[in-house]
């Protein structure tokens, strides 16, 4: 039986029944969102070992098998010497940290009491923590619980190694996935996103390590206390673009304006000139051989990570945002408009 429009009633259902399953597969992906990004998490891990691996391998010549093993055993023993070298020492600043930050806080909201701010800034900390604040203050309360979520980074660590290690069985079972006059473009795009994750990753490590360095060494000079710590974290939320610098400056302005408001003042100058440097000398010259991503796709992709996905989405956001870059150029703007575009990091080693 037909309708005037020509379409079966069995053809209606298959196009019901396909619609239903999209509808259904969307619900699902939703569902597991996290786990998804977890996922997401151990391929980043696995390109850092591999990348790793493929430059032990060419300096040395071994078999890509114990160049793997050497990456993963290198990086994951230069973290536990890391730890144990200065372990002590950090969670000791740490616990200052925890002690003297809300000593500074109370110092801070006594001296704005004294300016006639006091009740101003209570009423902002309380729509904050309200359960039912507005949007902007749930995206607050996300950025404020980054880090939290241990045994969920010891998961996507061991999902990393695991990915490491035999990455082509996985490549191999993702394609088939895809239909197979389209797996060749597949792994195209899947080997060019992955060339630009690695590139990418290169410059990131690049720079949270001079950043983590300028400002641990800037407030060392200055006299702040914990200023190792401080440091150390400036140096491991350059991660996260934008966000991340005004993250790690926050705890370091308020034990300052405890001390003094000319130290916070100084303090604000350090962070203020150390990403000066980061963006108008260090980017440039790292994004020579990087990738370069719009500033505003940054932007965007953070909040809209962070609104749809909550923390961890907040801190794989760049990372997220290279890889959907490439296949949207990729799979969208040169297979279906035909348009010619550079693909980040096609020309570049």
């Amino acid at each position: 039986m037909a309708d005037p429009g020509g379409l079966t009633e069995r053809a209606f259902v298959r196009r019901v029944l396909i619609v239903l399953g999209l509808v259904a597969l969307f619900l699902l992906a939703w569902q597991l969102r996290t786990l998804i990004l977890m996922i997401f998490g151990a391929v980043v891990v696995a390109t850092i070992f591999r990348s790793f691996a493929d430059r032990i391998a060419q300096l040395t010549g071994c078999r890509p098998g114990i160049a793997i093993a050497t990456s993963i055993v290198l990086i994951l023993g230069l973290v536990l010497g890391l730890i144990a070298l200065f372990g002590s020492h950090v969670a000791q600043q740490v616990h200052a940290l925890r002690e003297t930050l809300p000593a500074a806080w109370k110092i801070i909201e006594a001296r704005l009491g004294d300016l006639g701010l006091g009740e101003q800034i209570k009423n902002f900390v309380q729509s904050i923590r309200a359960p039912g604040g507005s949007s902007f203050s749930a995206f607050g309360r996300t950025v404020l619980s980054i880090g939290s979520g241990i045994a969920d980074v010891l998961v996507v660590l061991v999902a990393g190694i695991f990915l490491a290690t035999q990455p082509r069985f996985y490549l191999i079972g993702a394609i088939k996935l895809v239909p197979p006059g389209k797996r060749e473009l597949a792994g195209e795009a899947i080997s060019e996103s992955e060339r630009a994750l690695r590139l990418w990753l290169r410059g990131q490590l690049i720079s949270m390590t001079v950043v983590g360095l300028l400002t641990g060494i800037g407030l060392w000079a200055l006299g702040m206390p914990s200023a190792f710590t401080l440091g150390l974290l400036a140096g491991i939320l350059e991660f996260i673009p934008f966000l991340g610098p005004v993250l790690s400056m926050v705890p370091a302005v308020l034990l300052a304006l405890a001390v003094s408001p000319d130290l916070a003042l100084w303090v604000l100058l350090l962070y203020f000139a150390v990403q000066q440097f980061e963006g108008y000398l260090l980017t440039p010259l790292v994004q020579q051989y990087a990738v370069d991503l719009p500033g505003v796709v940054l932007l965007f992709s953070l909040i809209a990570f962070g609104a749809l996905f909550g923390t961890l989405g907040i801190i794989l956001a760049a990372p997220l945002t290279v890889v959907m870059y490439v296949l949207v150029k990729r799979l969208y703007v040169i297979e279906t408009l035909h348009t010619p575009t550079p693909i980040p990091g096609e020309t570049k080693g």
